[in-house]
């Protein structure tokens, strides 16, 4: 039988050695592919045959994949040890080779976009099969494109102006560690080791762990807060100014493919819905014999006389492939292939980028997987979240990379639906005091993955605007602070300290507004769970052919197929049902 053992990822599948001829000609090649496309220009005509049209964009797809297999070794290579220069150096070379690919394929898109008519466009499309929605979309995004000259000089401009400040930020937060007093004595932990104690049954390490985060934050405010504005600034100067959209948050919605007003019912629900999950702190702090939780103890797990269980990786890896496994065989192959192809990266180290995330480089190629694992509950969850990723993409993979990747808000659907398999995998064979636990923990989640992710967009939707006018580091950290009121009312005792809190948000610097993507695929994977207990196995199909339509159609259309309008308040409104649900069991199970 298999055993699963912790340990970091194999990119030889994509370079084998970054200092080889081998990857030399790598980079050559898609060079040479890149400056043959450049002939296509003058070639370009409106009443091009749909024969020649469809081998151009089969030359641009080939461009892409060759593209991203390279730069997305260099990507992996560098969050598998951030504080190497080797692996930051190439990097830095990977961006700007492909800043100058993307300026040679440049042309393409802009033609397309503003330079044929509307009836011979119409045409083409419809010989394009799944490219039918991106070229469509592409089109209607026209009004926000400029000259090819000026596209140009963003794209080069990118490389050392706002990819370099993400770049910065991360360099100088992976760096840090953090001085903890642990029963009396200090350690010296990491980021993630840190957030592993924000869950600590003992109050006092709780504390400690969150002020050892604020104050390094806040001992940094000046040069971090400065990178964020200078962000935020890049955003709207080149988003609005120059591009002409209407507001900072309308260039993700437009990026998403998802309407305005999707977004905005979006967050309104979301606000009007606090007050269940203020309902569940003041429960949880009579569960912990409290009268009312600090901030610091927003993720205590509850008073228990059971002891918090340690899952080891094998387990959890064998449980995750299990739920998936129940639902549909399919994904559960889909997820065994990460750990057969050693694409994950699971070992906890200094350096290592924090967090976890799911990268696909190509549909041909199975998507690479980084978590840091270190036995908790949570991690297995994370675990299950991750590879929910890397099922999506395999679902979609006979899609075009062009079309492949679903956008933010769908992104997020399959990686939170493998959590809620995970859930109800483990609780029909716990008691009902790991039940209560686990619940418990399950809300948490849900709080930490819907409201608080929305609230995030609130505050960015805040941010940029006072930003926008000038302002300070403290202005925008006093910002924040009524925002953190605003979401837990009087549930919770909330310190001044976590003014600082929105520095510690990668999200709000690597992509603004990213967060209501997480609100939304939360909540959107609930009504799907919904409905696949009412329906049982019928649902499965409905579920792997939404997950296969990757990012081939608009949010609204694909949703619509299968009956689900997410312009209406009512369909955000049925997840938070289900969410109350869940409260109100804990409260029985008490």
């Amino acid at each position: 039988m298999v055993k699963y053992e912790t340990g970091k990822w194999n990119l030889n599948g994509l370079v084998t050695n970054p200092k080889s001829p081998a990857f030399s000609r790598q980079i050559q090649n898609v060079e040479k592919k890149s400056r043959q496309f450049e002939k296509i220009k003058t070639k370009l005509d409106p009443k091009i045959s749909s024969k020649k049209f469809q081998s151009i964009l089969h030359s641009l797809e080939e461009i892409s994949e060759k593209m991203s297999i390279i730069g997305g070794y260099a990507s992996l290579d560098y969050a598998a040890d951030t504080q190497s220069d080797e692996a930051t150096s190439l990097l830095t070379k990977m961006n700007k080779i492909g800043s100058d690919i993307s300026n040679r394929t440049l042309f393409f898109d802009l033609w397309w976009k503003r330079k044929i008519d509307e009836k011979n466009a119409k045409r083409l499309i419809k010989d394009s099969g799944d490219l039918e929605g991106f070229l469509t979309y592409k089109r209607l995004v026209a009004k926000y494109s400029l000259s090819e000259p000026e596209e140009k000089i963003i794209n080069i401009l990118d490389v050392t102006g706002n990819t370099a400040l993400v770049k910065l930020y991360d360099k100088i937060t992976n760096a840090f560690e953090y001085q903890v007093k642990i029963n009396g004595r200090k350690k010296k932990l990491t980021r993630d080791e840190l957030s592993n104690l924000v869950r600590s049954s003992k109050s006092k390490t709780r504390e400690n762990s969150y002020k050892a985060l604020l104050t390094k934050f806040s001992d940094n405010k000046g040069v971090i807060g400065e990178i964020y504005q200078n962000i935020v600034l890049n955003w709207k100067d080149e988003g609005i100014d120059l591009r002409g959209f209407s507001s900072p948050i309308s260039i993700r919605n437009i990026a998403n493919d998802v309407d305005d007003k999707t977004t905005k019912s979006l967050l309104e629900v979301c606000k009007k819905n606090a007050p269940i999950f203020q309902k569940f702190f003041l429960q949880k702090a009579k569960m912990l014999g409290m009268k009312k939780l600090r901030r610091y103890d927003l993720y205590s797990p509850p008073a228990s006389k059971i002891k918090e269980k340690n899952y080891p990786y094998d387990k959890s890896v064998k449980l995750v492939l299990e739920s998936l496994e129940k639902f549909s065989p399919k994904l559960s192959q889909f997820a065994s292939k990460v750990f057969k192809e050693k694409h994950i990266d699971s070992s906890v180290r200094p350096g290592k980028r924090e967090g976890a995330f799911c990268s696909t480089l190509s549909p041909s190629i199975t998507p690479y997987v980084l978590v840091n694992f270190t036995g908790k509950s949570k991690d297995v969850f994370t675990l299950a979240h991750e590879l929910g990723h890397a099922v999506h993409s395999q679902a979609a993979s006979d899609k075009s990379i062009l079309v492949s990747e679903a956008p933010l808000p769908l992104a997020e659907t399959a990686s939170t639906f493998s959590e809620l398999l995970l859930y109800e995998n483990l609780s029909n064979r716990i008691s009902d005091e790991e039940k209560k636990i686990m619940l418990s923990e399950k809300i948490d989640d849900l709080y930490a993955t819907i409201i608080r992710q929305a609230f995030f967009t609130l505050f960015e939707i805040n941010a940029h605007e006072k930003i926008a006018q000038s302002t300070t580091v403290n202005e925008i950290s006093k910002l924040y602070l009524k925002n953190l009121k605003e979401q837990f009312g009087n549930s919770i005792n909330l310190t001044d300290d976590f003014a600082i809190e929105w520095s510690c948000i990668p999200h709000f610097y690597h992509s603004p507004f990213y967060c209501y993507a997480y609100s939304f695929g939360n909540l959107l994977a609930l009504s799907l769970f919904q409905r696949y207990k009412k329906e049982g196995n019928d649902f499965v199909t409905t579920y792997v052919n939404i997950l296969g339509a990757g990012g081939s159609k608009k949010p609204e259309l694909l949703l619509n197929e299968y009956g689900i309008d997410i312009h209406t308040s009512k369909f955000w409104q049925n997840g938070f049902d289900y969410v109350k649900e869940q409260v109100d069991e804990l409260s029985a199970l008490n």
